[in-house]
């Protein structure tokens, strides 16, 4: 079969002794089933779901070889047959839908959460609070038997073969720079002294799996830390790891304690492929470029202008287990696009919870939310047509209700419709495209610019209400608040006000933020180009200096801009765990003033009044825009219930704290589940 919308992302790539059927690979990522009850049998549903998808090659999330090399006490590891044959469920389930398989090893080295943690030097981590202990002579040489061991007992597993995880920041790449080996040893000292321990890993595996067997090598190319590798460095190093017997190298960008963003909704679209670019043609074995690819098209471009030899993707996955399998069927307006949020993946896997995905709830909970068709069709009613609305709607309708969804505004997407005007936040666009294609197709009827009534809504006598009517902004008691230069942040973000140069914001979380980026970014700006993202953030594209950093630019400000909020604690605070930190960093380059601890007096038309530090202040500004939070829209539900119909609530009509689309297509989703 020809595939003339992605020829090059449809062409098998031979490995030798096997072939994959397309360009994909589906990237590492721990999602907390490695340790949750029943974790085996869940992994076996998510990954079997992926490759029914037709991913070409799956990697599982990292696989501890040993205790020490845990990420976090009790974490997955493979030092045992009995561990190894636990895993056999998962190949089983992958192999019987066409997929191939392989087991990601990762030693977390000094990144280790525990007591146990080691590392090529005694060197802590800023990420973590733990002091690895400096491995021995003889502890590196166990190590690299365990990460050889840890294989062997992959490929008794059934996996296809292993990742070795030799980037981010873990144990291999911690031993291959300076920054973090400072040994005097054979496992130390100079470049060939650094690069020993991953050459021998890899050498070893081979020699024990046998030709047979693939070796993926994660190679961190560009470090992002000071005292990183050279590129000089990433060549020979890469050259090395192909003689030792590697089938592939993947790329790593950053380690994790790096304080650039690497994968987060601001990096552009395949915004480091040029990084692997760099490497093509070093080495004869195929080479996978990675991070923040999350449609056909980039994953085609990518390919075709000779960034990659493969393509991978690991939230991607999340977000749409059949990614590939509509990318191949020309259905790509149908995929559920990862808008690289991190707020249910990487957020929850850094706080120890289970992952899954804001843009699909389904996500590592295969087993437990099915989405079965129904054996008693019946007329459902949705009022509003938010993310919550806009979920539920779709999800009661795929599993074969009839649904009628009303929105009283002209367009569905709610807050989203804010939200996708947020400089980095334009994916999106991506979510509300996803739904409106799927309401359709599941043949829902949309009622646009319809307010209804209690009345209108019992005369139609649905089997039950689902009532998702969202928030509304949360008014302040405050002198001044009904003056001119007082506005609300809805007006803003809809561009109903002509904010002046000089603005006070007062409220600081997650809207008070995205109200700064919005105001702070020049009204003609785009999306940034690679280049220019490289130059905000100071990631050196020469590859001149070793680790890839240089200065980032200093930018200039659009609005001198005062960011306010009662709490003394940090602003920013209850932001993402993963990303709250690059909030936080962007809207200081852009000299956004943070002011906590703030008691607000007044406004008036010289702006805002307030106490701060123990004194009285006058913010100069001309305008001043509430962030205060939200209030639940929830007025039907009450006349419903008197007139007897069965009414359900979710989303921010449930429950208004902050905007948490996470929550809401969550709760939609459950509940379309059960009904």
């Amino acid at each position: 079969m020809s595939h003339a919308l992605y020829p090059n992302l449809f062409e098998p790539l031979d490995l030798g002794f096997t072939k994959l059927p397309n360009r994909v690979l589906m990237g590492s990522m721990h999602t907390g089933l490695e340790e949750s009850k029943n974790g085996f049998e869940r992994m076996a549903a998510y990954f079997a779901e992926r490759a029914k998808g037709e991913v070409g090659l799956i990697v599982t999330g990292g696989i501890a070889p040993n205790r020490a090399g845990w990420v976090g006490p009790f974490s997955a590891k493979m030092n045992t047959l009995s561990e190894a044959k636990k895993h056999q469920v998962i190949t089983k389930a992958v192999h019987a839908e066409g997929g191939k398989i392989c087991m990601q090893i990762l030693h977390a080295g000094r990144y280790g959460y525990h007591p146990l943690a080691v590392a090529p030097s005694a060197i802590k981590a800023p990420i973590s609070p733990f002091k690895p202990w400096a491995l021995t002579k003889n502890g590196v040489k166990k190590t690299i038997d365990a990460f050889v061991q840890c294989a062997a007992y992959a490929k008794e597993a059934g996996y296809d073969g292993v990742e070795i995880m030799g980037s981010e920041g873990y144990l291999i790449n911690q031993f291959i720079v300076k920054k973090t080996n400072k040994r005097k040893d054979e496992w130390g000292g100079d470049f060939k002294g650094r690069s020993r321990f991953p050459v021998e890993i890899v050498r070893r595996t081979r020699e024990a799996v046998g030709e047979d067997f693939i070796i993926i090598y994660r190679l961190s190319m560009l470090d992002l830390v000071h005292d990183g590798s050279s590129w000089e460095e990433v060549v020979s190093l890469a050259k090395q790891i192909e003689a030792a017997g590697a089938t592939i190298i993947n790329t790593g960008i950053g380690w994790h304690e790096a304080r650039v963003p690497t994968i987060a909704t601001m990096v552009p679209r395949g915004g480091f492929s040029w990084v692997t670019q760099r490497l093509m043609g070093e080495v004869k074995i195929p080479l996978i470029t990675t991070n923040r690819i999350n449609t056909p098209e980039k994953a085609e471009s990518i390919l075709r202008e000779g960034h990659a030899d493969m393509i991978s993707m690991a939230r991607p996955f999340l977000a749409d287990p059949h990614f590939v399998q509509k990318a191949r069927l020309e259905k790509s307006e149908e995929i559920n696009t990862c808008i690289a949020c991190n707020q249910a993946c990487l957020d929850h896997v850094f706080k120890r919870k289970q992952a899954s995905c804001l843009v699909n709830p389904q996500a590592a909970y295969e087993t437990e939310i099915t989405f079965k068709l129904t054996d008693t069709p019946k007329r459902y009613g949705v009022i509003g047509g938010g993310p919550a609305g806009m979920a539920a709607a779709m999800y009661l309708a795929q599993r074969g209700h009839q649904v009628k969804l009303f929105e009283g505004q002209k367009e569905l997407g709610g807050q989203f419709n804010m939200a996708k005007k947020i400089p980095g936040k334009e994916e999106f666009y991506e979510t509300l495209r996803y739904f409106k294609v799927h309401l359709e197709k599941y043949k829902v009827d949309v009622q646009l610019g319809q307010w209804v009534t209690a009345a209108d809504v019992i005369d139609e006598k649905f089997a039950a209400v689902i009532l998702a009517t969202g928030v509304k902004p949360r008014a302040i008691d405050l002198p001044g608040v009904d003056l001119p230069n007082v506005v609300g942040y809805t007006d803003v973000l809809q561009e109903k006000v002509e904010v002046g140069k000089r603005v006070a914001i007062i409220g600081a979380g997650g809207i008070g933020f995205d109200v700064a980026e919005f105001l702070s970014e020049k009204a003609e700006s785009d999306a940034p180009t690679v280049e220019a993202f490289a130059e905000e953030w100071g990631i050196d594209m020469s590859m001149q200096s070793a680790g890839g950093l240089k200065n980032p630019s200093v930018h200039s400000p659009e609005r001198e801009i005062f960011v306010c909020q009662r709490s003394q604690k940090k602003l920013g605070a209850d932001l993402g765990k993963t990303t709250g930190w690059i909030h936080r960093s962007r809207l200081k380059n852009k000299n956004v003033n943070f002011l906590s601890g703030v008691r607000y007096d007044r406004v008036s038309e010289l702006g805002l009044h307030i106490h701060h530090e123990d004194q009285v202040k006058l913010l100069e500004v001309d305008h001043v825009v509430i962030c205060a939070g939200q209030v639940s829209q929830s007025e039907l539900q009450t006349p419903l219930e008197q007139a007897g119909c069965t009414v359900y609530v979710i989303g921010g009509a449930d429950e208004a704290k902050e905007l948490d689309a996470k929550r809401a297509i969550d709760q939609a989703a459950r509940l379309a589940d059960t009904l």
